[in-house]
C-alpha cells in the first residue's frame, strides 16, 4: 500500500506523483473503516483529502505552518504527520484527539474546536514571524461556513496590514455542519458561477499581446483597471476590496493544480486568498448523498451508513424538538434560531414546520442572541436553540443585550454537561458558572424528558431571560414526575431523610437516585433534593433543612468554580455555619476526549465513586 510509505511528516513528498490518486484513495478507504469504528468527523475529512496532501506537498510542516479553522478537519493532516497507527483510539480517553493537539505533534500548530478563528490566529503568526526574523509559511484554512462567524471578518479588516506573505485557503464546500446560509453563502455561489471568468482574463490577455506594435499596451491599460473589470464580472470582490489578493475558484480535488497555486502564493508578500472548491463527503456514496448526517457519527456500518446501534429511545433533543413544535402551534409569537445546526439542535422539524418563524443565522452565535433581542422587543419569544459549548461563545451577548434589558429570550442549552469524544473544546460543563453570573438570568435544569417539557412550558410564559440546560444522549425517564405546577425558584424534594442532603442538578438526578439506593443499603437515609433551579436558588429549602441536617452535598456535570456547589456553600456559610457542605463537579481543568460513561469515572462522579466520597465525608459524624 501506498499509505504504509508515510511514516512522518515530508513523507509524502518522497511520492512519486502518479501515485497521488492511489494515496488519496486509500487515505479515505482508511478513514472510513476507523470512522465507523469509532466515530467521528467523516464527510468533512472525506472532501479535504486531496487539499490535504497538496499542502503537505506544498509547505513543509512543522517548519511550515498551518492553521485548520474548526479543526475537525484534520484526519488526513494527522496521517500525513505520522499519526496514523494512532487511529485505533481516535476519540477515546487517552487516545488519539478528533481535533488539532499541541501534545500529539509539533505539526499541530494551534488548538481549534470553534469556527472563525483561524485567521486572527494566523495574522499573529505572520507578525510574530517577522519581528522574529522567521522564514517560514503561515496558511489558515477555513470554510465557508466558518466565513460566516463575525470574529473572521475582524480578522479580514485587520489582514490589511499584513504586509507579508499570510495564506488563506477558503475550503468552499457550500456547507458548515447544515447547508451554509446567509449572504456570504451567497456570495460564494455568485463566485462559483464565474468560475471562467479567470481564465478569460488569461485568453484574453494572451491574445492581446500577440496584437503588432499596441499589444503590450493594450494589456497595461487594461490590468490598471482591472479591479473595475472584476468589479463587473464577479459581483463585490469582497477580499480584494480588503486588499487581499484572490484566487479562485480552483478545483480542490486537483492535487497539480493546488500545489502549483500554493508554491506560487508563498511568493507573494502579502495576504492571498485561494478559493478551493471541494465536495463533503468525496468518494463515499452515503456521505455525498447526506453530507449534514455524516458530518459527525456515531460507530457505523460502512457497507450501509445505517449506525451500528440503532436508537431506541428519544434523546432530549428529541425531546425538545416535539415540545417546541407543540408550543409554537399555540402561541404564534414563538420563533426559533440556530447558529446552522438546525440538525443538531432539533429545530429541523421547527423549521418544515414553521419556516416564516425559523431563522438559522450561520455560525455566528454572538449575531444570534442579539438578533434574538431584537426580536424580543419586536414583540416576539424567541427560542435560541445552541449548544452549551457554542453559547458561551456570546457571554457579552448574553449578559448586555439580553440579560441588562431583561427580555424574554429562551436559551435552549443542549449538551451541557460533559459531551465526551470530541473532547476539551466540546465539554459543556462552564454553563451554570457563566450563566449564574448574570443579573436577572433564570437557570433550569430538568432531571428527565418529563421535566424538560415542563421546563419549556414554563420557559415560554416566563417573562424574562432564562436559560433550560439538558445533556446529551437518551433522554432520562426514572422518577416520578411531580404534578405540583413549576414555580419559580423550588426545589423539588424526591424523597425526605436525615443527617445528610443530597442536592443534584439536571443529568446527575439519575446518577443520585442510585447513590441514594447505596446509601440506604449502608443505613444512611439521605434527603434528595432535584434542585431544579439552579438560579434563583431555593434558600427556603436549604434553610428548612439547615434545621435538621448537618452536610449537604452538591453534585453537578459542570465546572466547581462558580457553580451551583459553589453558591450552595457561599449561602450556608452565611447562613448555617454549623452545616458542612461538599461540593462534587468537575475539576478545575479542561476534560478530553472519552466517552462519557469513562469520563464520569474518571472524573469521580459516576455513581460508585460519589457513593464512596459522600460515605467517607460521613465516616464518624452520622449516627447510623
Amino acid at each position: 500500500m501506498v499509505l504504509d510509505n508515510i511514516r512522518m511528516p515530508g513523507d509524502i513528498q518522497k511520492l512519486d506523483p502518479e501515485l497521488y490518486p492511489e494515496l488519496a484513495r486509500e487515505i479515505r478507504d482508511f478513514l472510513l473503516l476507523k470512522v465507523s469504528e469509532n466515530g467521528g468527523h467523516l464527510a468533512s475529512n472525506l472532501g479535504v483529502v486531496e487539499l490535504t496532501m497538496a499542502l503537505h506537498l506544498a509547505f513543509s510542516p512543522p517548519e511550515d505552518k498551518i492553521i485548520w479553522d474548526v479543526g475537525h478537519q484534520s484526519y488526513t493532516h494527522k496521517i500525513l504527520t505520522g499519526r496514523k497507527d494512532a487511529f485505533d483510539g481516535l476519540r477515546r480517553f487517552g487516545g488519539l484527539s478528533g481535533f488539532p493537539k499541541l501534545r500529539e505533534s509539533s505539526c499541530d500548530v494551534y488548538e481549534t474546536g470553534h469556527s472563525s478563528t483561524s485567521l486572527s490566529a494566523g495574522i499573529g503568526l505572520v507578525q510574530a514571524r517577522e519581528l522574529l526574523g522567521g522564514d517560514y509559511g503561515v496558511v489558515a484554512v477555513i470554510g465557508d461556513g466558518s466565513l460566516s462567524g463575525g470574529m473572521a471578518y475582524e480578522a479580514l479588516n485587520n489582514a490589511s496590514r499584513v504586509h507579508s506573505n499570510f495564506i488563506i485557503v477558503l475550503n468552499d464546500n457550500n456547507m458548515s455542519i447544515s447547508e451554509s446560509t446567509g449572504g456570504i453563502s451567497t456570495y460564494l455561489s455568485r463566485i462559483r458561477m464565474a468560475k471562467g471568468y479567470n481564465e478569460l482574463k488569461q485568453d484574453v490577455a494572451n491574445k492581446l499581446q500577440k496584437v503588432p506594435g499596441i499589444g503590450g499596451s493594450l494589456v497595461e491599460t487594461i490590468s490598471r483597471t482591472k479591479s473595475s473589470i472584476k468589479q463587473l464580472v464577479i459581483p463585490g470582490m469582497l477580499f480584494e476590496n480588503l486588499d487581499i489578493t484572490y484566487v479562485g475558484p480552483i478545483d480542490g480535488h486537483n492535487i497539480p493544480q493546488m500545489v502549483r497555486i500554493f508554491k506560487e502564493a508563498r511568493q507573494i508578500n502579502r495576504p492571498i486568498l485561494v478559493h478551493v472548491l471541494t465536495q463533503k463527503g468525496r468518494g463515499y456514496e452515503p456521505a455525498e448523498r447526506r453530507p449534514s448526517f455524516f458530518h459527525g457519527v456515531s460507530p457505523f456500518e460502512p457497507a450501509t451508513g445505517r449506525p451500528k446501534k440503532e436508537k431506541t429511545a428519544p434523546t432530549y433533543t428529541d425531546v425538545f424538538a416535539r415540545t417546541i413544535c407543540r408550543l409554537a402551534a399555540e402561541q404564534d409569537r414563538l420563533v426559533a434560531i440556530t447558529a446552522a445546526m438546525a440538525d443538531g439542535t432539533g429545530l429541523k422539524r421547527f423549521a418544515s414546520m414553521y419556516p416564516e418563524r425559523f431563522y438559522d443565522v450561520g455560525i455566528a452565535e454572538e449575531h444570534a442572541v442579539s438578533f434574538a433581542a431584537g426580536l424580543a422587543v419586536g414583540g416576539l419569544k424567541p427560542v435560541v436553540a445552541v449548544y452549551s459549548t457554542f453559547l458561551q461563545r456570546a457571554y457579552d451577548q448574553i449578559l448586555l443585550d439580553v440579560c441588562l434589558q431583561k427580555l424574554p429570550v429562551i436559551f435552549a442549552v443542549d449538551r451541557a454537561g460533559l459531551v465526551g469524544n470530541d473532547g476539551e473544546t466540546h465539554q459543556g460543563v462552564f454553563d451554570l458558572s457563566y450563566l449564574s453570573q448574570m443579573p436577572g438570568m433564570t437557570i433550569l435544569a430538568p432531571k428527565n424528558s418529563g421535566e424538560l417539557k415542563a421546563a419549556l412550558e414554563f420557559a415560554v410564559s416566563f417573562e424574562g431571560p432564562i436559560a433550560v440546560r439538558y445533556p446529551r444522549g437518551t433522554a432520562y425517564r426514572g422518577l416520578k414526575e411531580c404534578r405540583d405546577p413549576m414555580v419559580l425558584g423550588k426545589s423539588e424534594v424526591l424523597k425526605e431523610g436525615r443527617f445528610l442532603v443530597l442536592l443534584a442538578v439536571g443529568s446527575m438526578v439519575k446518577t443520585a437516585a442510585g447513590v441514594c439506593e447505596r446509601l440506604l443499603e449502608e443505613g444512611i437515609c439521605a434527603t434528595f433534593v432535584n434542585v431544579r433551579f439552579v438560579k434563583p436558588m431555593d434558600t427556603e429549602l436549604l434553610d428548612r433543612l439547615a434545621g435538621s441536617h448537618t452536610l449537604f452535598v452538591t453534585l453537578e456535570d459542570n465546572v466547581l468554580r462558580g457553580g451551583y456547589g459553589e453558591a450552595v456553600t457561599a449561602y450556608m456559610h452565611e447562613a448555617h455555619r454549623e452545616c458542612r457542605v461538599l461540593n462534587l463537579g468537575v475539576p478545575d481543568f479542561f476534560v478530553e476526549q472519552g466517552d462519557t460513561d469513562v469520563l464520569y469515572q474518571a472524573l469521580k462522579l459516576d455513581e460508585r465513586s460519589v457513593f464512596r466520597r459522600i460515605k467517607e465525608a460521613c465516616a464518624g459524624e452520622i449516627n447510623t
